[in-house]
């Protein structure tokens, strides 16, 4: 028997008309390209905001505003061009994938890779290339996600292993050898493109600071509150995504900054299916699969509480989001199920 299950559909019982499915997953370039009209607008509008409010208290309200909209479209937008799925012609879809991996900082093959065995081994502890969080989460592991310290560790880590040819094993296990190289090459292009920007103030030019690096930094937390409520406090190495990942409710502005991505267990089950379809998706199979969870602010607060309360070995039962069973205790010292690993 196989120490792991692909994760899908198939794995987790849904099942969706083919004739229904192809019409969903139909991909065009024009809801892409609107999206990627109002993105680049409503960053002209917040980076206009902080340019006129530089040198006031206000400058540092318009850059986390700012901020917020350049890094929750960057994770969705890199998120949805490594699927291939943003736009229907390929260069369009290569090109926005490099640029907003740039921002989003991962380089875009390595993205895509890990990201593909994110769904097939999905929340399976040493399978799941982007699983290297701790489980159950106590406090001190959500300040470290949430505060991006260890995205950060782990993105620099990657950068330099790819640009001085560490390949990992789990690289070797997820990416095609031929791909090692054209990642070396991407990565080294980055690091020489934060390297300038992280000397342009020595040369007087500050730009890349006010409307880049701080915002950047302000509103990293705002999108891994986004990521980390996808799959936390729910249950690891199971073939169900319906039991794995979760969906949440939130409002148009989050839908909008998010790509539809709160809709996350029908992403899971069928990844081939674009951004602007997901909607479509959700009610397509709304009766074989969980309610959604509450609210963007509701399922992340009760996450909070939750961390909190096992790390002073309280009890773990949240109010209404959904927990795998083994995370709901009486309190106790955690019992680690995975650890980060960088």
């Amino acid at each position: 028997m196989p120490d792991y299950v692909p994760t899908n559909a198939a794995s987790s019982g849904v099942k969706l008309n083919k004739k229904t499915l192809k019409s969903i997953a139909a991909r065009s370039d024009r809801p892409g390209v609107i999206y990627l009209a109002l993105w680049l607008g409503s960053l002209c509008m917040t980076g206009a905001l902080v340019y006129l409010n530089l040198g006031t208290f206000w400058m540092w309200p318009a850059m986390f505003v700012h901020g917020i909209f350049l890094s929750v479209p960057t994770y969705s937008m890199s998120h949805e061009t490594a699927h291939g799925t943003a736009f229907r012609t390929r260069w369009l879809n290569e090109t926005v994938l490099w640029m907003s991996s740039l921002i989003y900082m991962e380089e875009p093959l390595h993205r895509r890779y890990t990201h593909t065995s994110h769904h097939t081994f999905t929340w399976w502890a040493e399978k799941d290339a982007q699983f290297p969080f701790d489980t159950p989460m106590g406090l001190k592991g959500w300040i470290t996600e949430i505060t991006g310290f260890g995205i950060l560790r782990f993105h620099a880590h990657v950068f330099w292993q790819l640009a001085t040819k560490q390949y990992t094993d789990m690289m070797r296990r997820c990416i095609p050898e031929p791909e090692f190289s054209r990642m070396t090459h991407n990565a080294r292009i980055m690091l020489a493109i934060y390297a300038a920007i992280a000397a342009a103030p020595f040369l007087g030019i500050w730009w890349p600071v006010w409307l880049i690096v701080l915002p950047r930094i302000l509103g990293a937390p705002v999108m891994l509150l986004f990521t980390l409520i996808q799959h936390v406090e729910l249950q690891e190495n199971s073939p169900s995504i319906l039991e794995s990942t979760r969906s949440f409710r939130t409002n148009l502005l989050a839908k909008f900054l998010y790509m539809n991505m709160n809709n996350h267990v029908e992403h899971h089950l069928y990844p081939n299916v674009p951004f602007h379809a997901l909607p479509d998706l959700a009610e397509a199979v709304k009766d074989q699969v969980p309610e959604p969870d509450p609210g963007f602010f509701r399922s992340n607060w009760e996450v909070l509480v939750v961390t909190t309360r096992r790390s002073l070995g309280l009890s773990t039962k949240a109010p209404s989001i959904r927990q795998a069973t083994h995370m709901i205790t009486e309190g106790g010292p955690i019992q680690n199920f995975a650890e980060r690993n960088m």
